[in-house]
């Protein structure tokens, strides 16, 4: 069965639920947001949370982050995750495939995104569906 993409359009608990499940697959060293972090992020009007669901179950996620520079409007896709469970069967593409064209329905000029190396899956996926790498150089300040 193929995947159903939607906007979250509140916090649930179901979703809060998901994100426990899916952020370690993504990330070792992020903990999952809690339910305030996922309600700033749904309610902000930059972000949309996308979520992919199979058999009424959320197997993906996707953020869709869009803003107005003095440029143009830009879109970045971030923390594209996808349960085990579902790899392999078209989520992330279709989580993608939703981004572009809402980025596209809000007058994105472009979208980026970043994908370490390592993740060899994601990078064939976003080459396929045509994202191209880009010359430049990813600089990033932390804090302690």
């Amino acid at each position: 069965m193929p995947a159903v993409i939607e906007i979250a359009p509140e916090v649930t608990p179901e979703l809060v639920e998901a994100f426990a499940t899916l952020i370690p697959q993504l990330s070792r060293s992020s903990p999952p947001p809690t339910f305030a972090e996922l309600d700033e992020i749904v309610r902000s009007p930059a972000c949309d949370l996308l979520v992919a669901r199979i058999d009424g179950r959320i197997v993906g996620t996707l953020t869709l982050v869009t803003f107005r520079i003095p440029t143009a409007v830009r879109s970045w896709i971030e923390d594209v995750v996808v349960d085990d469970s579902a790899r392999g069967a078209g989520v992330g593409e279709a989580l993608n495939l939703f981004a572009l064209e809402l980025a596209r329905s809000k007058g994105a000029k472009t979208v980026d995104l970043t994908s370490r190396p390592s993740r060899e899956a994601a990078n064939r996926l976003y080459q396929r569906l045509g994202f191209l790498p880009r010359e430049t150089n990813v600089y990033r300040f932390e804090w302690d």
